[in-house]
């Protein structure tokens, strides 16, 4: 469609000329001094993930404990966690056959979901706010099944990516540590 007059041209970029620079300006400039805010240093993830057996056979259970410490002066007063097998566990799985599952998170047997409910899965089940210098943990049971395979470099490995934030909300920090939960031997 062709404009037949200055005026309708006008009327039809002049909208998008104010409302352009308006829309723009503003948030560019909030989220940029946010994230400036937010990064104020490349600190190591304050997560310890120790699990209570060095091997587990087929049939046999293993706990992993999970413990978030404060390390600033703050409380820290949101996390996001997830936990789940590592690269080399899940071909294992694949395929070599191993066969393991989560069967409790802090001693409830059978969990459908451990952890936050919106993340859609397993995640942190810290207490909140954790006042600086404080420490809290759950725990995840895993089971191997007893037709699991077993042997020499079968092992279930686990990672967790962990996001936090403190002062406020204004300060985040997020990274992934790591467990060598079991190994499976044959009995």
């Amino acid at each position: 469609m062709r404009l037949t007059s200055w005026k309708r041209a006008v009327r039809a970029v002049l909208p998008l000329l104010l409302a352009g620079p308006l829309f723009a300006a503003v948030p560019a400039h909030a989220a940029s001094a946010h994230r400036a805010a937010a990064r104020t240093a490349d600190l190591p993830v304050p997560v310890t993930m120790v699990s209570d057996r060095a091997t587990t056979p087929p049939g046999g259970s293993f706990t992993v404990t999970v413990t978030l410490t404060n390390p600033h002066d703050t409380p820290i007063r949101f996390v996001f966690q997830t936990v789940q097998q590592t690269y080399d566990t899940s071909t294992d799985v694949e395929y070599a056959g191993l066969k393991y599952a989560a069967t409790a998170c802090n001693g409830v047997p059978n969990p459908t979901v451990c952890g936050n409910p919106e993340s859609g899965g397993r995640g942190a089940l810290f207490v909140l706010p954790l006042a600086p210098g404080a420490s809290t943990s759950y725990t995840l049971t895993y089971t191997v099944a007893p037709d699991s395979s077993c042997g020499s470099g079968l092992n279930v490995d686990l990672y967790s990516y962990v996001y936090y934030e403190y002062q406020g909300g204004a300060a985040v920090n997020d990274g992934l540590t790591g467990v060598h939960g079991t190994d499976v031997p044959c009995a």
